[in-house]
């Protein structure tokens, strides 16, 4: 199979994540159509022909292996690929939930995508019924369509869930369920490869699989990206504050990273009370294990669920002097009433922004002043297509190297713009205001 031909990769959304898949499907033809141009220009460049004439070669070499008799389109041109793969998904007066796929997969390698904090209304019955669906209904949509590949004879069923289900049910203290382990042995029992998610709760979820493949990705490239464009890295007095003692190691990440010290929030929870809401929390004791007085505070968490805990550590956080304080989520959830009660606190100045990512839709979200949004599509449309050429991950899993190539271009970039404006400036004094301090960042680029 060729690196730059993908004509086995098919993506299959279920209800609820079609968003996010059709976003990964448009990443994917912009990398294999610049893969296409690299290969054929290289090639030219090596045995002395034509770009032209390269081209026409592997077209003619992917039609001569294609099982069909020649593959549709241009011979002279690059022809993109076909990723997405029809289905219907059909809902039932008394409940059930049905998954037709409607063109050919059989040998494919198929990446189900599902979102299942997707709690918007979701379209069924080619859009006569609209359901608001639960992480349970979800899960057991997720079920039916990977049965639904499986019967229609996929070669190999990979999952792409941004939120790993019931990942926070990891671990028991008493007389409770493993439920995370649960959940990912039934997926492996109905014939699943790999699992890819986004900044799971816990990696010792990985430990109940026997076959299975969990590969785990990071948000900070693109949560560093929006940081850097909300404040200067190079000159603000910033602090990294791990909100809770499981935070640690993320945002000790972000403290080396960002070559700032690192701050603790310590909490002794009450387990015996469920926290529904934002004023609800189960939080007993609260304290700060560093210095915030008068810096600002980035601290970055997995997720943010209905938020009560995060507002009582902002608001511990500004009654001890913090200037300013920043928060970052790779699963914005926002559960329950969480949107409603950020907005009160937001009102309050108990935060600056919080950086989320769309690896869950939630569109109130993003009419939100205080909300930024970071894209992780490019990131999974890359994990897809080297698993799918069965490439090295350790770049993508591992992004130490671009976090810090990142960070080393935006003070290069910072410097070059400082020393720029020194020798342009007018020799008379003039006195410092913060429009004087500002700089202009541009987007980094992408993965």
């Amino acid at each position: 199979m060729s690196y730059s031909d993908p004509t086995q990769l098919g993506i299959l959304a279920c209800p609820g994540a079609e968003a996010f898949a059709d976003q990964v499907v448009r990443k994917l033809a912009g990398i294999y159509k610049r893969r296409f141009d690299r290969k054929t220009q290289a090639l030219a460049s090596r045995y002395h022909v034509s770009q032209e004439l390269a081209i026409r070669k592997i077209n003619f070499a992917n039609d001569a292996n294609s099982s069909l008799l020649f593959n549709p389109g241009p011979t002279d041109k690059y022809r993109p690929p076909h990723f997405k793969i029809n289905a219907r998904h059909t809902f039932f007066a008394n409940g059930e939930i049905k998954t037709e796929i409607l063109e050919s997969v059989r040998g494919k390698d198929l990446y189900i995508f599902q979102d299942i904090e997707n709690h918007q209304p979701i379209a069924f019955n080619d859009g006569s019924v609209h359901r608001v669906m639960s992480v349970n209904d979800h899960i057991f949509n997720l079920f039916v369509t990977i049965d639904a590949a499986m019967q229609a004879g996929a070669n190999r069923i990979n999952l792409v869930l941004p939120v790993y289900p019931y990942a926070r049910q990891h671990k028991k203290k008493g007389r409770e369920g493993l439920t995370a382990a649960r959940v990912g042995m039934m997926l492996e029992n109905l014939g699943v490869s790999r699992i890819v998610t986004l900044d799971i709760h816990s990696r010792e979820i990985e430990n109940c699989f026997d076959k299975l493949r969990l590969e785990n990705l990071h948000a900070s490239f693109q949560i560093i990206e929006k940081l850097m464009t909300i404040i200067d890295i190079k000159t603000e007095d910033l602090v990294v504050l791990a909100p809770d003692t499981g935070a640690v190691d993320r945002n000790k990440f972000y403290a080396n990273a960002l070559q700032r010290p690192l701050a603790l929030l310590y909490k002794e929870r009450d387990y015996s009370k469920v926290t529904k809401s934002a004023s609800d929390s189960n939080i007993s004791e609260m304290r700060l294990l560093g210095d915030v007085k008068g810096k600002i505070v980035f601290m970055a968490d997995d997720m943010i669920g209905t938020g009560g805990t995060l507002i009582k550590g902002m608001r511990n956080l500004r009654d001890l002097g913090a200037e300013k304080v920043i928060c970052a989520a790779s699963l914005p959830m926002f559960t329950g009433s969480a949107v409603e009660d950020f907005d009160k606190a937001y009102r309050e100045g108990l935060f600056y922004r919080i950086i989320g990512t769309n690896a869950i839709y939630h569109q109130e979200l993003l009419q939100k002043e205080w909300y930024i949004q970071a894209d992780v599509t490019g990131l999974f449309a890359q994990i897809v297509s080297l698993i799918h050429h069965d490439r090295s991950l350790s770049s993508l899993l591992d992004n130490r190297d671009v976090v810090a190539r990142l960070i080393k271009k935006q003070m290069n970039k910072n410097s070059a713009w400082q020393e720029g404006h020194q020798k342009n400036a007018p020799q008379q004094h003039k006195p410092e205001t913060p429009d004087d301090q500002a700089i202009p960042y541009g987007p980094a680029e992408d993965l």
